[in-house]
């Protein structure tokens, strides 16, 4: 099969001048070249595009591809992740992982914790703060999570984010809307075990692959997985399988909070128990991190015995789903 590779290389945008912490959630060029090396093992024909710049110009010139592989996590607005899936959609393009409605969805992370609720699954209760004058509406008991509603990798927590009274709550939220310009989530603390489950496939397909719990070392920044932990979670962080009862009750969580919003073809589900030791979904990852040493969902396969092909195997494959069912449709069209 002919697949493309859609991304956004970290290093471009550091050679324009855009920061560290900006550039978090974008792609080293490690990552593309195991993605890259692992399709054509499998036997697939590739090409790399890059970020929608490239998609654009190449879809321009009237190029094509039997699948995209995407990874986008894209630049500007809200809808940022759902862009490249948008624009592929409107070609008619198959593409792995979530389409534009489940990646627009799940980067708001109040708007998730909405349909989360309706669907009867635990998160915390929550506070959506969209300008400072609303601080003072807060009613939830401390103590309590602040962090930018719409950003990933950690960006915007730290040993602060974990807020204890009504000062800390108005300095912490002030802050994070001035340098994040969005709205900020402000949600009940879950003081209890966190774990994280790895899920492929779509629908009643989707399964869980792993569950893996995340032990913050003495050295690292206190009770929160932050974007300093995450980013040397090599001396951080111990990544634990998740074997016991509680972690066999989130896997049963995330599979439900997977479905229920139709994500596709592989992820993440993050978790955390509450006091009463029930577990809540704290944020769904439809468009997970996949570098093969150092993104939670390979190590999540690495500790459950799971290679890096066989991972990717298992996407494409239940990507490969749709890539059928366009062809059929392209073949009814040509009838």
């Amino acid at each position: 099969m002919k697949i493309g590779i859609t991304y956004d290389l970290r290093q471009d945008y550091l050679d324009q001048g855009y920061g560290e912490e900006e550039t978090a959630e974008f792609d080293r060029l490690s990552t593309i070249e195991a993605i890259d090396e692992t399709l054509q093992s499998l036997g697939h024909q590739t090409e790399r595009i890059g970020n929608i710049w490239n998609l654009t110009k190449k879809l321009a010139q009237n190029q094509r591809w039997e699948l995209v592989f995407n990874i986008a996590e894209g630049l500007y607005g809200i809808g940022r992740e759902a862009q490249v899936p948008a624009l592929l959609d409107a070609y008619q393009i198959p593409y792995t992982f979530s389409d534009p409605l489940i990646l627009a969805l799940t980067l708001q992370k109040a708007m998730t914790k909405r349909v989360l609720r309706d669907l009867g699954i635990a998160t915390p209760d929550f506070a959506e703060i969209s300008k400072a004058d609303e601080i003072k509406n807060i009613t939830l008991a401390f103590p309590l999570f602040a962090k930018p509603v719409a950003e990933g990798t950690g960006k915007g927590i730290n040993a602060t984010s974990k807020i204890k009274n009504r000062q800390e709550l108005e300095t912490v939220v002030t802050h994070l809307l001035k340098k994040y310009n969005q709205p900020v989530l402000v949600e009940r603390f879950l003081p209890g075990r966190e774990f994280t489950v790895g899920i492929v496939g779509t629908g009643n397909k989707a399964r869980s692959i792993g569950i893996m719990e995340v032990i913050l070392k003495e050295q690292a920044e206190a009770e929160v997985y932050s974007y300093v932990n995450k980013e040397n979670c090599e001396e951080l962080i111990e990544y634990r399988k998740g074997e016991d009862a509680l972690a066999r009750e989130t896997e049963v969580v995330a599979l439900a909070a997977w479905r229920g919003l139709g994500c596709r073809d592989g992820g993440r589900v993050d978790l955390r128990t509450d006091d009463k030791g029930l577990p809540n979904i704290i944020e769904l990852n439809p468009l997970a991190g996949i570098h093969p040493e150092h993104s939670d969902l390979p190590i999540i396969c690495s500790l459950h015995g799971i290679s890096y092909q066989v991972l990717l195997k298992m996407i494409v494959e239940s990507a490969s789903e749709r890539v059928i069912f366009q062809h059929g449709i392209d073949d009814k069209r040509a009838d």
